[in-house]
């Protein structure tokens, strides 16, 4: 198993169907002092506005926040995708976590808008060695490429068991390419989160 080559920049997460139960139990799991700032992309419909910044924010202890174009990311806060929007990370030295988020209406990838492969493979351009994937429960491919280029780029990518997964096919996906360093259950990936700040 890989370790971390640097302290964690952010973490990175995307998931599909199932993926709000493997959140609900994963993100309440996280510490008020927990540090890394942590990008969610989800996929969901594209109608009307998300509801899950508010049920999120009741749940975990970090500030919950929808991602707004050019909003420098804050350490220790959470944000999560908006319907009908790719999410990026793009460098930005002057931001506190060294990043800022982008919003792009550009096409879906893999039929996805936001798409998870997308904010991954941006993430790994911004934070380099420095960003943690994880891929949860889901029923297409999204995810999979870009959890592998997390890997390429010196990071750590983390897999959400399929045994332990409602849909397994997303999980399985990553697996397959070899782009996953850990295969963990939800309370293994809840658990190995809040280590990093130990």
């Amino acid at each position: 198993m890989k370790a971390m080559t640097q302290p964690c920049s952010g973490v990175v997460i995307g998931g599909s169907a199932g993926a709000l139960e493997a959140l609900n139990a994963v993100l309440p799991m996280l510490p008020a002092r927990f540090m890394p700032p942590v990008i969610v992309v989800m996929h969901q419909l594209s109608s009307g506005p998300s509801l899950l910044p508010g049920l999120f924010a009741l749940r975990c202890a970090m500030p919950v926040h929808e991602a707004e174009d050019k909003l420098p990311v804050q350490p220790g806060h959470l944000y999560l995708a908006p319907p009908d929007y790719h999410l990026l990370l793009e460098q930005d030295p002057e931001a506190p976590a060294g990043a800022r988020l982008a919003l792009s209406v550009a096409p879906p990838v893999r039929f996805s808008r936001p798409s998870i492969d997308v904010l991954f493979e941006s993430a790994a351009v911004a934070w380099r060695a420095g960003v943690l994937g994880v891929l949860l429960s889901g029923a297409n491919d999204d995810g999979a490429r870009g959890l592998a280029v997390i890997r390429a780029a010196g990071g750590q990518a983390w897999v959400q068991s399929p045994e332990s997964a409602t849909v397994e096919t997303m999980p399985q996906e990553a697996i397959a390419r070899g782009a996953a360093d850990r295969i963990l259950n939800l309370e293994a990936i809840g658990h190995g989160l809040a280590r990093l700040i130990e």
